[in-house]
C-alpha cells in the first residue's frame, strides 16, 4: 500500500490516435496497479469525456496512459497545464519533439548521438534517388507516429511507391531511413538513471505492430547479455538522448546495436506501454521493481511546468 496520499488520481487512456487499443490495455493495467496500492484512482478517456471533467470531478493529478497522437505529443500535457493538473511523463516541448522522429534525430545529431541516416520526403524525389543515398533495405514511416504504425522496411526499387503512400496515411511529413541490421536494444529511464536494458528478437523480419503486441514468438531478454562495457555505454547514451529532449519522470529509447557493436539511437517514447508485452515493467522488473511499484514511481513524479 502506498504511504504517500496523491489525492483523486485520474488515469487517461484510450484516447483517439492510431494507438488506442495499446492504450486502453497500458491504462487498465496502470489503474489495476494504483487500486492495488490502495490509491483512490479512476478511469478517463479524453475521447469520451470533456477535459473540464478533470477539474469538476476534483481530480488532483493525472497519469498518462495514453500513447501516440493527442496523448504523447504534447496535446494532453497543454490543456493539463493550463487547467493546473499535474501530470506523469514529460512536458509539454519535449512530448512533442520526441513524438516527431525528424526533429528528434536532428537534436541527437547536433550533439553527437548516433542515429540512422535519413531523408525526408515530399513526394518529388524518385525511388533510385532515395535508394542510391540510404542503400536497401530501408525504413520508410511517419515521422510523427508510434507502434511502427505506418512503418515499412522496403527491399526493392518497387515497393518504394505503395510504403510512401502507407506512411503518408498516417502523416504529412515521411522519413526514409538508413537500415540497420543487428541487435534491437530499448532503454528504460525512470526519474534520472536507465533501467536494465532490453534485448529483443523477433521470428519474422521486423519488430512491427503484430511482434510488439500479438505475437507470442517476440523473445526478450533482460538483462540484454551485452558485456558490462558496452552496456553502459549505450544506457549513458540513452540518458543523454532522453535529456537533450527535455523528457521527464520517464520514457524508453530505442536503439540499434550493429555488427560492430556501434549504437544508433531510433526514437524516443515518452508514454510507453504498460501491458504485458511491454518492455519498461519488464527492465523495472529486472532492477528489482515491481509493476505496482513501478506505477507508484511514476505517479510520485508529476508535475506542472
Amino acid at each position: 500500500m502506498s504511504k504517500v496520499n496523491f489525492g483523486k488520481v485520474a488515469v487517461l487512456l484510450g484516447g483517439r490516435s492510431a494507438e488506442r487499443e495499446v492504450s486502453l490495455k497500458s491504462g487498465k493495467a496502470v489503474f489495476n496497479a494504483l487500486i492495488h496500492q490502495g490509491i483512490d484512482a479512476h478511469l478517463f478517456d479524453p475521447s469520451e469525456q470533456p477535459l473540464e471533467e478533470l477539474v469538476s470531478q476534483g481530480f488532483d493529478r493525472a497519469f498518462i496512459a495514453l500513447h501516440g497522437r493527442f496523448g504523447e505529443d504534447g496535446t494532453i500535457q497543454g490543456a493539463l497545464e493550463l487547467l493546473g493538473i499535474p501530470y506523469t511523463g514529460s512536458g509539454v516541448l519535449a512530448s512533442a519533439l520526441a513524438m516527431d522522429k525528424w526533429r528528434t534525430k536532428l537534436i541527437w545529431q547536433a550533439v553527437g548521438i548516433s542515429t540512422p541516416r535519413f531523408l525526408i520526403l515530399d513526394g518529388q524525389q524518385e525511388a533510385e534517388e532515395v535508394i542510391d543515398t540510404l542503400g536497401l533495405p530501408l525504413i520508410i514511416k511517419p515521422a510523427r507516429e508510434g507502434s511502427t504504425i505506418g512503418l515499412s522496411k522496403i527491399k526493392t526499387h518497387q515497393a518504394f511507391s505503395e510504403a510512401y503512400q502507407l506512411a503518408l496515411k498516417h502523416d504529412s511529413i515521411v522519413l526514409a531511413e538508413q537500415y540497420i541490421e543487428g541487435k534491437e536494444l530499448t532503454a528504460a529511464i525512470l526519474g534520472s538513471k536507465p533501467l536494465p536494458l532490453v534485448r529483443i528478437e523477433v521470428s519474422g523480419d521486423l519488430y512491427d505492430y503484430q511482434a510488439k503486441y500479438l505475437s507470442n514468438d517476440t523473445r526478450y531478454y533482460c538483462p540484454g547479455g551485452l558485456p558490462d562495457d558496452l552496456t553502459e555505454q549505450v544506457q549513458h547514451q540513452a540518458l543523454q538522448a532522453h535529456n537533450v529532449l527535455g523528457c521527464y519522470g520517464w520514457s524508453r529509447i530505442d536503439v540499434i546495436l550493429d555488427h560492430d557493436h556501434r549504437p544508433f539511437f531510433l526514437e524516443a517514447n515518452t508514454s510507453p506501454g504498460m501491458t504485458d508485452h511491454s518492455l519498461v515493467p519488464m527492465a523495472a522488473r529486472t532492477a528489482g521493481i515491481t509493476f505496482d511499484q513501478l506505477v507508484v514511481q511514476i505517479l510520485a513524479l508529476t508535475h506542472v511546468e
